[in-house]
């Protein structure tokens, strides 16, 4: 395995330049420790002759503040790359040979293709995506990936930024009619040009990119979302409908002051939320699904997976929830054997339940994470455990679905499982549901009480009254019964709707 380190990847986009820091062993768990974001807007004033000279500048102080900051906090590699605005500009290798020269930064500067490309390796690896469109709307460009059987097969980029269509189109606040017609103009006229999208149509969209982000923060204030991630945020096209017609409406002071929205982003929101509006409808799409990676992560995720024949991870699933897990020190042969007896229970629980692959992994990803709350501290560290998961999110798995695993994680130790706090995401039978799983969570819990690994299996029996769990034990586990019948009992009772008995193969010594 190797060691921790700290990996930085520069994205120069035409509005705004983004640093993150990952930090990583890689091939084996990774985690986003620092962001910087700074509104360079290169794009701006660009001419025939490229890059005007104030936003060289103001580019060149970015990157050099980018660096010191990589300096200070112990960055072991930068991988930095340009995309629109430096690679339409007849300047744009001038201006990234200056980088190299002063500052040591070597910049790959990405063709549309190969920036949609990275686009669908960071979303592909957050969303379990088989077949479907990738859209990322940036500053200066839009790009637009075919993806078949969770393969990148194509990719184009269009001036379709907002930024770009800002500059070419809008000069009052808020726009006219006839820029707003100017603009759905030439969007119609590009996306014209994409021979293959209507063959997509029917099919799922993935969204990413800061315009995008934005469009759906707005939409998780007006929600009063309960999650304060946006993996697998559903964007409903009646929602960038409202959006678009607020941006219409109100004026750019009145913009900025609307929650969700950055205030650098409200000036130029308006065409990019047209182009996303303008692509659901080409595809006769009512919803979209965020993706938080994009063309950053993707960068860095190509150098994590790089012992794989594909940087395409099959299961994003698994893998998030082992990664959360390893960058919280989970307690490894504790959580495994949890999991273990938690799986043994729900398989022999079967017939009483009615619940398939899909519970099972939920219930498998609460096994593994229940007791992260502990890096915060002993005490609630059941209710630690339910904060990491609403603020880190599970990628691969639903707003629904995290919100479940938070509450098993949540009710693994004590307490009656309640849904009030996730109404938006779940309903009367998630909450029988989530009683079911919990109470197998909690007596999985109880039965490796000692962290020893006593109870090797259970086997179930009941009839009409009586559930009987019999404990295959290395020695007669005292402690264990005594934490299930107090613990846990009580509620497999309630969610089984049967008196519940303990034994064991192995006598008392």
């Amino acid at each position: 395995m190797s060691e921790k380190q700290r990996i930085a990847v520069i994205d120069l986009g035409s509005n705004t330049n983004r640093l993150i820091v990952m930090e990583t062993q890689l091939g084996f768990s990774y985690q986003l420790v620092d962001e910087v974001r700074e509104v360079v807007r290169l794009r701006q004033g660009m001419t025939a002759r490229g890059l005007s000279a104030e936003a060289v500048e103001r580019g060149m102080s970015t990157l050099r503040f980018f660096k010191d900051f990589c300096m200070q906090t112990h960055v072991s590699q930068i991988l930095a790359t340009a995309t629109s605005a430096v690679r339409e500009a007849v300047n744009g290798p001038a201006f990234l040979k200056r980088v190299q020269d002063e500052l040591g930064i070597t910049i790959q500067l990405l063709d549309g293709e190969k920036e949609a490309y990275y686009d669908s390796l960071g979303a592909l690896n957050e969303i379990e995506l088989q077949d479907g469109v990738i859209l990322d709307i940036g500053g200066g460009s839009v790009q637009l990936s075919d993806i078949q059987k969770r393969s990148f097969m194509r990719g184009i980029s269009l001036t379709l930024g907002s930024l770009a269509l800002t500059e070419r189109f809008i000069t009052h606040d808020p726009a006219t009619k006839e820029e707003y017609r100017k603009i759905k103009k030439e969007i119609e006229r590009q996306l014209d040009s994409v021979s293959w999208l209507e063959k997509k149509a029917g099919g799922p969209l993935v969204g990413l990119g800061g315009t995008i982000r934005n469009l759906a923060l707005i939409e998780a204030e007006r929600q009063r979302y309960p999650l304060y991630t946006q993996h697998g945020f559903i964007l409903e096209k009646s929602s960038v409908i409202r959006s678009i017609a607020y941006f219409r409406e109100h004026p750019l002071a009145k913009r900025q002051q609307l929650p969700g929205l950055s205030s650098d982003r409200a000036d130029i929101i308006l065409p990019g939320a047209m182009v996303l509006r303008a692509v659901m409808d080409r595809l006769g799409v009512e919803e979209m699904l965020l993706s938080v990676n994009g063309l950053r992560e993707g960068v860095f995720l190509e150098l994590f997976w790089d012992h794989l024949d594909s940087p395409i991870i099959p299961s994003v699933r698994r893998f998030s929830t082992l990664n959360l897990a390893r960058n919280y020190d989970y307690e490894k042969e504790h959580a495994h054997h949890v999991r273990f007896l938690a799986g043994r229970l729900f398989e022999q629980l079967g017939p009483l339940h009615g619940y398939d692959s899909r519970e099972r992994e939920m219930l498998s990803a609460a096994a593994l994470l229940h007791d992260l709350g502990r890096v915060i501290g002993y005490s609630s560290h059941h209710k630690h455990t339910q904060t990491l998961l609403e603020y880190n999110g599970l990628p691969g798995y639903s707003p629904r679905e995290t919100a479940l695993i938070a509450l098993m994680c949540r009710y693994h130790r004590k307490g009656q499982p309640d849904i009030s706090d996730y109404k938006l995401l779940l309903g009367k039978k998630d909450l029988v549901l989530l009683r079911r799983l919990s109470a197998i969570l909690r007596l999985a819990e109880c039965l490796e009480r000692g962290r020893n690994g006593n109870i090797t299996d259970v086997i179930l029996t009941w009839d009409e009254g009586q559930l009987r769990i019999t404990l295959v034990a290395n020695q007669y586990p005292a402690v264990e019964i005594w934490q299930a019948g107090r613990n846990a009992a009580p509620l497999m009772a309630e969610a089984y709707q049967k008196e519940i008995i303990f034994d064991s193969f192995s006598p008392p010594g």
